[in-house]
């Protein structure tokens, strides 16, 4: 029963990620970019927020895709989809940083 449970959890975390990805797409929303949270108020009004909502769209998409993969393995107990698990996250992490410093060269 608990297995059931943090499935439940982990595919209602996973659809709220593809949710935001999916708004992120299509440049809707509250952007979460450290790029623009930092930013003073007259920067938020200047800057280019296409790449920065680009960016954030493809992380929480694989956000939504790691946390899919784990409600699958906990329900079906396959010890293979944890090295899936870890291998995007670490594909997430490096465009993360990539992206970021990609964005911050464009800029200037």
């Amino acid at each position: 029963m608990a297995e059931i449970v943090v499935a439940v959890v982990l595919f209602l975390v996973s659809a709220a990620a593809f949710t935001a990805s999916f708004m992120y797409f299509r440049e809707k929303g509250f952007l979460l970019n450290n790029a623009y949270l930092y930013a003073s108020k007259q920067d938020r009004e200047n800057m280019d927020k296409k790449p920065h909502y680009r960016q954030s769209a493809l992380v929480f998409l694989l956000i939504g895709i790691i946390f899919l993969l784990n409600g699958i393995e906990v329900l079906t107990d396959c010890g293979w989809l944890f090295y899936a698990v870890l291998i995007i996250g670490l594909v997430t992490v490096i465009y993360a940083v990539v992206s970021s410093v990609k964005i911050e060269k464009k800029k200037k």
